[in-house]
């Protein structure tokens, strides 16, 4: 059984310095505002939309009462903000399509792909 590949940050960039044709340090300052960017307003609890692509926000999860799994002693876990991430119709319906993994070097993502039953 293979393990599937994990895209990185460092894949991201060299992905946006191969297409753009940037020097390095520009792809990497691209990806890093992206990220930095969805991370601030995720902290001031903000929604992010991206179309075609889906959104972020976050949730808030209620304080418990949970446990210590070495000493078994009851633990005050408080509330905190998670980040969310909701995926469009479009990115889901390119995930489950079987032509995604054939056709993910030559489709952008949202585009039908070619042989799709709904665009002849």
């Amino acid at each position: 059984m293979t393990k599937p590949l994990t895209l990185t940050k460092a894949d991201l960039i060299q992905e946006v310095e191969r297409i753009t044709e940037l020097k390095r340090s520009d792809s990497e300052t691209i990806v890093e505002t992206i990220f930095d960017s969805i991370i601030e307003s995720l902290q001031k609890g903000d929604k992010i939309e991206i179309r075609g692509f889906g959104s972020f926000r976050t949730r808030q999860r209620r304080g418990r009462v949970g446990r210590n799994p070495k000493t078994g002693a009851k633990v005050e876990v408080p509330p905190k903000k998670i980040p969310f991430f909701k995926p469009s119709k479009e990115l889901k319906d390119f995930v489950n399509s079987s032509e995604a993994a054939a056709s993910a070097g030559a489709t952008p993502a949202g585009a039908p792909a070619s042989g799709d039953a709904k665009h002849p």
